[in-house]
C-alpha cells in the first residue's frame, strides 16, 4: 500500500467506523449495565483476561514468528464490533446487552489494547526489532478509538434524524474499507502469503472458534440465560478486526503484524455462522430472557 494512502486516508476511514459504532450508542447503554451487571462482567472478563491468555498461550504453543505473535495479540486486545450486533439479532441474542458491552468495550480499549501490545512487544521480541507504541502512539490509539466513537453518540443525542440517515452508508463503508485493507495488505505481503497462511492460519481459526466457546459456554457455566450467552458469544467471538490492521498499517507500519487479523476476518464470518446454527438448532433459549 502507498505509504500517503496508509498514513492519511486509513485513519480516516477508520475514524468514520469507528464514529458509525457511536452512532449506534447512547447514553443509556453505559447506564444499562446495572441492570446486568453479571452478564456484563463475566463477558468483560472472557474478553479481556480469558482471551488474552488463550491469545498468548496460541502464540507460545505453536512458537507463532515474533510480528506475527504481536499481531495476533493486538487482535485478541481489541474489542468487539457492530457486527456482533448484527449476529446476535440473527441469532436471537439479547441485542441490548451487545449495544453495552460494544459501549463499555470502546472506552475500555482504548487503554487496555496499548497496554497488551507493549506487553506483547516487549515479551516476544529481541530489543532491535522495537515497533513499540510509545507515549505518542498510545495517545493516537486512544484518539482513534474514543473520539470518533463520541462524535458519533453526540450526533445520535443531538440530531437522531441525521444519525439514522448515517448508519447505513457508514455500515457499508465499514465493509467496504474492511474489504480493501484485507486486499491492500495480501497484495503488499502476496510473496510471503503463503508462508503466512501457514504460520498464522490455524492460530487465527483456533483463537476464532474459541472465542466464540468461550463467550458462550463460561457465561452460561456462570448461569447466564442462553439468551444472553448468545449475545455474550458474539460479542466475545467477533474481533473488531478492522481497528486491528489499522492500528498495525498506520501506528506500527507493519504489514506482517496485520496478517493475523487479516487472516482472522476470512474466518470470522464463516465460523460466526456456522456456530449461530449449531447453538440455535442444539441450544434451544431459556424460557426466561433475563439474568
Amino acid at each position: 500500500m502507498d505509504s500517503g494512502l496508509i498514513t492519511i486516508f486509513l485513519p480516516i476511514a477508520l475514524a468514520i467506523v469507528m464514529a458509525g459504532m457511536g452512532l449506534e450508542l447512547t447514553l443509556k447503554d453505559f447506564a444499562r449495565v446495572s441492570k446486568h451487571p453479571k452478564a456484563v462482567l463475566i463477558a468483560l472478563f472472557c474478553q479481556l483476561i480469558l482471551l488474552v491468555g488463550i491469545a498468548f498461550l496460541i502464540c507460545k504453543i505453536l512458537a507463532l514468528p515474533p510480528l506475527l505473535a504481536v499481531g495476533l495479540m493486538l487482535l485478541a486486545a481489541s474489542p468487539g464490533g457492530t457486527t456482533a450486533n448484527l449476529f446476535s439479532y440473527l441469532y436471537k441474542g439479547d441485542i441490548a446487552l451487545n449495544i453495552t458491552l460494544t459501549a463499555i468495550n470502546a472506552i475500555i480499549a482504548a487503554v487496555f489494547l496499548p497496554f497488551i501490545v507493549n506487553f506483547s512487544i516487549l515479551h516476544f521480541m529481541n530489543e532491535g526489532q522495537q515497533v513499540g507504541l510509545q507515549f505518542t502512539k498510545v495517545l493516537q490509539v486512544f484518539l482513534i478509538i474514543l473520539v470518533p466513537v463520541c462524535i458519533g453518540m453526540f450526533i445520535r443525542h443531538y440530531a437522531p434524524h441525521v444519525a439514522e440517515k448515517l448508519n447505513r452508508p457508514v455500515r457499508i463503508f465499514a465493509v467496504v474499507f474492511l474489504l480493501i485493507i484485507i486486499i491492500g495488505a495480501i497484495i503488499k505481503e502476496r510473496s510471503n502469503l503463503i508462508d503466512y497462511l501457514g504460520q498464522i492460519g490455524l492460530a487465527t481459526a483456533l483463537f476464532c472458534a474459541i472465542s466464540l466457546m468461550v463467550g458462550y459456554f463460561v457465561p452460561r457455566m456462570l448461569g447466564i440465560s442462553s439468551y444472553q450467552a448468545r449475545a455474550c458469544a458474539f460479542e466475545i467471538g467477533i474481533h473488531n478486526s478492522t481497528l486491528a490492521m489499522t492500528i498495525a498499517l498506520t501506528i506500527m507500519a507493519s504489514t506482517t503484524i496485520a496478517m493475523p487479523a487479516a487472516v482472522y476476518s476470512i474466518f470470522m464470518y464463516i465460523f460466526a455462522t456456522i456456530f449461530g446454527i449449531l447453538i440455535t438448532k442444539f441450544a434451544p433459549q431459556d424460557a426466561v430472557k433475563t439474568v
